[in-house]
């Protein structure tokens, strides 16, 4: 159930959207000027219209846009997601607002999808410019 724009969600586990347990292969792209030609891999551990949960083993950082491409194609709530989210050369844009270390190069990473209505889409936008700078500043 979706709550109304003003509100806060008070669903039992405070989440707006339900999620599901959800572990297939993913790709995904860091979108940033020295990242976005490099494909990385990982997987997903669970979905939502949302955003997803996955691991990698590349480090990112909070706030990333990073491309994500994996099998959306068995599930309803792909239908629902897809309507919603930006869509770029076949795989969904998201940005990371939850990065949980596991181990040395292991990282469980929470991804907001990026929505068609938000107006701050990091200008990416329009695909003339699918970058994000944010990690030019991390000097790690």
């Amino acid at each position: 159930m979706k709550p109304e724009s003003n509100e806060m969600y008070a669903g039992p586990d405070r989440r707006q959207f339900e999620r599901l347990d959800f572990v297939t292969p993913l790709a995904y792209k860091v979108c940033s000027k020295d990242t976005i030609s490099k494909l990385l891999q990982g997987y997903t551990s669970n979905l939502s219209q949302a955003g997803l949960m996955c691991s990698i083993k590349e480090r990112v950082n909070k706030d990333d846009i990073l491309w994500l491409s994996f099998d959306r194609g068995i599930l309803h709530i792909c239908e629902d997601m897809e309507r919603r989210s930006l869509i770029y050369q076949n795989g969904i844009i998201g940005k990371v607002v939850r990065i949980d270390p596991v181990r040395k190069n292991a990282y469980t990473v929470g991804i907001k999808f990026l929505t068609r209505e938000e107006k701050d889409l990091g200008g990416i936008y329009g695909g003339a410019r699918f970058f994000h700078n944010s990690r030019e500043n991390d000097k790690e």
